[in-house]
């Protein structure tokens, strides 16, 4: 699931977003074709990931049920593995690997502390109210707006702004 502006670019290599995944407005998901060390470096998202507003995937491996925060960077050949979780602003260098359980931030990120069982549980539990959130969506963007409905969006006037004084 996808909202407003997100960008895929899969123009060199490519990009896999797993089921139940969610991507937030203002993201973007890059791949590489070859960096400093000479590695190409798809873009794998994992089933059941949460991805805040914000935030760049780049070339890097999120496993299933991790959660990236929002604004967070990961760079290639960065691999976020299951249940971990990088936090928000957070700029995880090349070739990283965030096991299972622990939470990384900062900038460069590094180890932070370990995630609590109730941390790992919400994972799951945003993807599938993210989920959730998109099937009334998609239900409601469906639904034709009916003739006078519609003359009403297209001839609403916006508001005039006041004078604070």
């Amino acid at each position: 699931m996808r909202y407003g502006f997100v960008y895929y670019i899969g123009d060199v290599n490519s990009i896999s977003i797993g089921s139940g995944t969610n991507i937030q407005d203002h993201s973007l998901v890059h791949v590489a074709k070859s960096n400093l060390p000479g590695k190409v470096h798809p873009t794998v998202i994992g089933d059941n990931v949460t991805v805040g507003h914000s935030a760049i995937l780049h070339g890097c491996t999120v496993e299933d049920e991790a959660f990236i925060g929002m604004k967070a960077t990961l760079l290639d050949g960065v691999v976020v593995e299951k249940h971990a979780m990088v936090a928000a602003g957070a700029l995880v260098r090349q070739d990283t690997r965030i096991p299972s359980g622990e939470v990384w931030g900062g900038n460069p990120a590094k180890f932070l502390r370990k995630l609590t069982d109730k941390e790992i549980a919400f994972f799951a539990e945003s993807a599938a109210n993210y989920k959730s959130l998109a099937e009334v969506h998609a239900t409601k963007n469906a639904e034709p707006l009916d003739d006078t409905e519609f003359l009403k969006v297209i001839q609403k006037k916006p508001k005039e702004d006041k004078p604070l004084i």
